[in-house]
Order: structure tokens, then C-alpha cells, then sequence
């Protein structure tokens, strides 16, 4: 068993995609495995014409497919975004023992690509710890590598330590934004947000809007109304509708606004973040509230049961901290933040040492 380790940008898709084809090059039975639907919808998308849809959806699965798979049925399962593991599966999560343990179980040999800080649900599961635990049940002969060139981000490991930093998942050498090749700005509204994203996304079509879970999903009942209402030309509607999982590629998309199921694991040219009432600053301390996630939002499932323990509070906090770390890492050239609250946005401010 492979434990790859990788932060945002750093390859780990690539390596997994190509290690898939080599591996059926050699005449393995290898499949790409992901919990999130969305990069699957879109790897299928751009190799519509060069496979058949039988061959794809045979080698492109997700994760929770091997409750009832006999061991050692496949060469290989290479599993993308392995943080995001559960432990059941299942529609009413009441399947399987473990998803780690039916990946390992499953396979010759088992290859996980994690990054630890993009856990982003309470139902994730995917820590080395995690897996190694089922490794050893099983006997499998565990290595680990570690993907450190980053790519993503204007390949700026500045910009990511004084994320990790200024949300205050840990310390670290970057206190300010010094001046980088990233283009990071915190905006005053959300119309500014909304232009630069329309802007930048007549380049490439590689530009979309995202938020934290913090807002009701009002348009799945009503189509005419909208999720966002920020001002009077700022109204959109959430992207948790039925594209097959292709919203960053629709065209139209750009006039929705993403979430984090729909956007992880995946990357465009710029991001326009909204930080919600989830995550404030006051007296320049980081503060989370789960309560002000909407009622939908199943990432923070069980949030008043959790409040009521320290351990409980640390991981709600430590997800709201890391989903917006997801987020404001899925660029190549930019991230624009527009923040609800004045205060955390003079915070973000303040923590630039070049602000634009």
C-alpha cells in the first residue's frame, strides 16, 4: 500500500490519472477511485471520443463501491482526494465496515493521495493514521511519498503557508502576504467580486464564484428565487443543480456560485470567494460557528451534538477553517475574497502587506 501525501496544487490528480494509464498499459485491472462525483464528471468529459462510456465508467468509480467486493479482485485501486473517506457507505451511510479497509481489501495494491487539511466534513475519515490501522490488519506493506512542487497558486508556497497562517490552522513563517505573482485581493462588495469573476472568465472560461455553506438552498423548491441576495445587482442561485457534475465547465456556470463538494479536487484560473458568518475575526482572533452553516449542509452533520464537547468544537472548527482553505486554493493565477463581515475582511487586509 501507497500513501501519497500532497497539498492543493501539488499534483496529486496528474500522478493519479497517469499512474491509472500505465498501469493498464501493463494489462493491470486498475480503477481511479473518488468519493466526490465532480472530478469524475469532468476526467470523463474530457476523454469523451478517445473511450468508450462502458470503458470509463468501468475504470472511474467512486469510493463507495466495495462493501461486497471479494479480496484482492483488482490489481490496483488508486484513490484521489483520500481524505474524504468515509467510514459507511451507502445512501443512508449503513453499508460496509470501513472505506479504507474495502479499498486494501479489495485491491493487489492500494494507493491513497491525501492531504490532511482538506478534510471538510465530519464524516471524513481519510488521516494516515486511519488508513495505516487497516493496513495493518490486513498485512499490507505500507510506503509513503510525499508530492512537495507547487503548481497551483502561481506556484507561490508563500501564499499557501500564510493561508494555513491568517485562518490560523497553524503557524507558520508567513504572518503577511508579501508581494508574490498571485494575485490575491479581499474586495469592499460583492459587485466587485462579481465583475472581476466575469472579467477573468472571458479568457478562458476558467473563472467561477464559490462560498462557504452558509446559505439556503431556496432555489431547489422555487426556481425563480435566489440562494443569494447580497445586494440590489448581486442575486444568484446556488450550482446544486443536475449538470452531471460539470458545473467549472459549463459556460453558463459562472453566474452561479459554487460550493465545496462541487469544486474539490478540481482547479480553475481564478476563484471569487465568499467567507460566510461561519468564520469570523474579532479583536484579530480566527472564530468559527457552526450554527451559522445552513441546515443542508451535511459536512457539519450533528453540529449541536458536537458543540457541547471541546473535541467536538475543535472539529467543527478545524472544517469550517479548512473548507475555506479548500476553496481559496483552487486557482492557478487568483483568488478575489469577499467577506460578509466588515471586520473580517479589514483582518484579511491587514495581513497584506501590498494590498490592492
Amino acid at each position: 500500500m501507497l500513501i501519497v501525501h500532497g497539498g492543493p496544487g501539488t499534483g496529486k490528480t496528474v500522478v493519479a490519472i497517469n499512474l491509472l494509464v500505465n498501469l493498464t498499459k501493463q494489462g493491470l485491472v486498475a480503477k481511479y477511485v473518488s468519493k466526490n462525483s465532480a472530478p469524475r464528471a469532468v476526467h470523463k468529459s474530457k476523454l469523451t471520443g478517445s473511450m468508450r462510456r462502458t470503458v470509463f465508467d468501468s475504470m472511474f468509480v467512486g469510493s463507495g463501491v466495495f462493501t461486497q467486493t471479494p479480496e484482492n479482485t483488482f490489481d490496483a485501486l488508486i484513490v484521489d482526494e483520500a481524505h474524504r473517506l468515509n467510514e459507511k457507505s451507502g445512501l443512508f451511510s449503513n453499508l460496509g465496515i470501513s472505506q479504507p479497509l474495502e479499498v486494501i481489501r479489495s485491491s493487489r495494491f492500494s494507493v491513497f493521495f491525501i492531504d490532511e487539511d482538506q478534510r471538510i466534513a465530519v464524516q471524513d475519515v481519510g488521516s494516515e493514521e486511519e488508513i495505516r490501522k487497516w493496513a495493518d490488519q490486513e498485512g499490507a506493506e505500507v510506503h509513503v511519498l510525499n508530492l512537495v512542487s507547487q503548481f497551483r497558486c502561481n506556484g507561490s508556497d508563500a501564499y499557501m503557508a500564510w493561508l494555513d497562517n491568517v485562518l490560523d490552522i497553524r503557524e507558520t513563517a508567513n504572518p503577511t502576504l508579501d508581494a508574490t505573482d498571485y494575485d490575491f485581493r479581499v474586495v469592499d462588495t460583492p459587485d466587485e467580486l462579481q465583475q472581476f469573476i466575469y472579467e477573468k472568465n472571458q479568457e478562458r472560461n476558467r473563472a467561477r464564484m464559490v462560498a462557504g455553506y452558509c446559505w439556503d438552498w431556496a432555489s431547489k423548491k422555487d426556481a425563480k428565487a435566489f440562494d443569494f441576495e447580497l445586494s440590489h445587482t448581486f442575486k444568484h442561485k446556488w450550482n446544486l443543480t443536475d449538470d452531471g457534475g460539470l458545473w467549472m465547465m459549463k459556460p453558463d456556470s459562472v453566474t452561479e456560485i459554487g460550493c465545496i463538494h462541487t469544486s474539490q479536487g478540481l482547479e480553475l484560473d481564478y476563484i471569487g470567494v465568499i467567507i460566510g458568518p461561519d468564520l469570523l475575526v474579532r479583536d484579530g482572533e480566527v472564530v468559527t460557528n457552526a450554527l451559522a452553516r445552513a441546515s443542508a449542509d451535511k459536512t457539519v452533520q450533528k453540529k449541536k451534538e458536537l458543540l457541547k464537547s471541546a473535541a467536538g468544537r475543535a472539529q467543527l472548527d478545524l472544517i469550517i477553517k479548512n473548507t475555506y482553505r479548500t476553496l481559496m486554493t483552487r486557482a492557478m493565477k487568483g483568488c478575489y475574497v469577499y467577506c460578509t463581515d466588515p471586520e473580517t475582511a479589514a483582518y484579511l487586509r491587514h495581513r497584506i502587506t501590498h494590498p490592492v
